[in-house]
């Protein structure tokens, strides 16, 4: 199949497409004498499995972890189970800082208690004064998408 097909089949943009094989998580395709990626069905399982795997919010780091281990099925799976404790736990760790800004953001809204001038509005004026005070305080992340 050419790249338009394998994107229809996937419901992947071409561009994420030709991304994954330059990240060499798809190999390469086969090319016609017109220089047209022919992809076969291994492609489109390869490439269901890892949009399967960013839906689940993992880095391409663990995808591709994910396929070196999937590629050599005399594996030990061990390695897959450490992967998916530890994004559990990145997972768990976003939960809590979505919780917290979500609070922030509550409160943030109980500045306003109803429609008035731009000047007292309680949210605008907190904003301002917080954006005074510095930049956000940076969270520290251990899990990047």
């Amino acid at each position: 199949m050419k790249i338009g097909e394998l994107a229809a089949a996937s419901a992947t943009p071409i561009e994420t497409i030709r991304y994954y094989e330059r990240e060499q998580l798809l190999p390469a395709p086969a090319r016609t004498q017109g220089n047209f990626r022919t992809y076969e069905a291994q492609h489109l399982d390869r490439l269901l499995f890892i949009r399967h795997c960013r839906g689940l919010d993992m880095s391409l780091d663990e995808v591709r972890q994910l396929l070196r281990v999937k590629d050599g099925p005399a594996e030990d799976c061990g390695d897959v189970n450490a992967l998916i404790d530890a994004h559990i736990g990145h997972v768990s760790t976003r939960i809590r800082e979505l919780r917290a800004l979500e609070k922030s953001l509550r409160q943030l809204r109980r500045q306003c208690s109803g429609a008035q001038d731009t000047d007292h509005c309680g949210i605008l004026v907190e904003l301002a004064a917080a954006a005074q005070e510095g930049a956000p305080a940076e969270r520290t992340r251990t899990h990047l998408r």
